[in-house]
């Protein structure tokens, strides 16, 4: 049995990279290809916004190629080299043992992969981004940011590996149920603790100023009967030019800015943006995703609790026999290949959350040009892809193409109009 799970999981692994890269070329070539502003944008694009967008799609096309090449490359030799055995062998001959010989693991493989991944990280923002104005991060700023992050991972990810191996050693047969039960209340407890705990961690928060644009805001949430946790703009501009609005929480979420945002975006173009996330949260979107989100992790869990006892895995991957953090770093590194077509779907499931989002902020707001301008103007300072491959933004993009979003509103507001005309008859 064990001469079949290696090929297989090479022919799924080489499928899955084949359909990414492809997608990617594919994209790439159309772009390459195209030329001006797409018919529908014109006159809300200029000609020098669609050709720097393009360069941009462009330069960060070639940078993925480079990236999913070389993480290909690295995960295929850490699964096939022998690496993973002989990192299990050394901390066993260190006097390793249970919880802590499965935590040294798992944490070892992971500080393998970040540091594989600094330069490419620093590329980006170095490079990259800097190339087309949007780095406003010193080299200082960014290790510090690296640090804390990597100071709260262990913070937070150690103890919870340790639990993580308590449930899957001492609670019997149904590890993978109260495992999946654990991990949902660590979820919850997070999401609370996120806006006020952790994101001030790394960017400063005020309260949002008394003005035109508070005043509007807050009687946009009266009249959707929105309970919020405060109004806040972010400093996102001491490192990047990128501009953006955000809810987060899941009872009574805050609303955050980015500072670049609020200082370029009229009145109504920021108000109807957040009528739009306040769109989320009345369709119960982010509960909806939260939900698919714990389904699929429950399915997971199920799925490595027929794993971790089969023997064939371990032998085909050079392990002597099972473990729990062999099965766990397995699964992690070569369990993509098994289910990346589902990409696809989550992709337009996101989609459909967004056109529902738009249709609730063209009937809160009553600015439905606001909002097309709004979206108009994000994709110019953002430098989004104005000609994106029909099939590539069907399997990776989680909003619609600009073009057919700004049709949808239209139509949005031609039904409000519509239906508010007998009304005022």
């Amino acid at each position: 049995m064990t001469s079949w799970v290696l090929p297989v999981f090479l022919v799924l692994f080489a499928i899955q990279y084949a359909v990414e890269t492809g997608l990617l070329l594919l994209n790439l070539r159309h772009v390459a290809r195209a030329r001006g502003v797409p018919g529908p944008l014109s006159g809300r694009v200029d000609e020098a916004t669609a050709e720097r967008s393009r360069a941009y799609t462009l330069a960060n096309g070639r940078f993925a190629l480079a990236h999913g090449a070389f993480s290909t490359a690295l995960t295929l030799a850490i699964l096939l080299s022998g690496v993973l055995p002989a990192l299990d062998a050394g901390l066993a001959a260190a006097g390793l043992m249970g919880a802590h010989r499965f935590a040294a693991f798992l944490v070892a493989l992971s500080l393998a992969f970040s540091a594989a991944a600094l330069p490419f990280a620093l590329f980006h923002t170095f490079v990259l981004e800097a190339r087309f104005g949007f780095n406003r991060t010193t080299l200082r700023l960014w290790l510090v940011d690296r640090l804390k992050a990597l100071a709260i991972q262990a913070a937070l990810g150690v103890p919870l590996l340790y639990a993580t191996y308590g449930f899957m050693r001492f609670t019997g047969a149904l590890w993978w149920v109260w495992l999946f039960a654990f991990y949902v209340a660590i979820q919850l407890v997070l999401l609370w603790l996120y806006p006020s705990i952790i994101a001030p961690i790394f960017n400063r928060f005020q309260p949002l100023p008394d003005g035109p644009l508070r005043a509007r805001v807050e009687a946009l949430a009266r009249e959707a009967g929105f309970a919020h946790r405060g109004l806040y703009v972010m400093d996102a501009s001491r490192r990047s030019g990128h501009s953006n609005a955000y809810f987060t929480g899941i009872f009574r979420p805050r609303i955050v800015l980015f500072d670049t945002l609020v200082e370029k975006m009229s009145v109504d173009e920021a108000a109807s943006v957040l009528a739009h996330e306040i769109g989320h949260y009345r369709a119960h979107h982010v509960q909806r995703r939260l939900a698919l989100s714990a389904a699929g992790t429950l399915v997971l869990l199920f799925a490595l609790s027929r794993l971790v006892p089969w023997p064939p895995l371990y032998a085909a991957f050079g392990f002597e026999g099972p473990s729990l953090h062999a099965a766990l770093a397995l699964v992690s590194l070569g369990g993509g290949a098994f289910v990346f077509w589902l990409s696809p779907l989550a992709a337009r499931l996101s989609r459909r959350h967004e056109y529902e989002a738009d249709r609730y902020a063209v009937r809160l707001a009553g600015a439905p040009e606001a909002l097309e301008t709004a979206l108009v103007r994000l994709n110019g300072e953002n430098l989004s892809n104005l000609h994106p491959h029909p099939w590539y933004s069907a399997w990776h993009y989680s909003h619609p193409v600009l073009v057919e979003r700004l049709a949808a509103i239209e139509r949005a507001a031609a039904a409000e109009r519509q239906a508010a005309s007998p009304a005022a008859g």
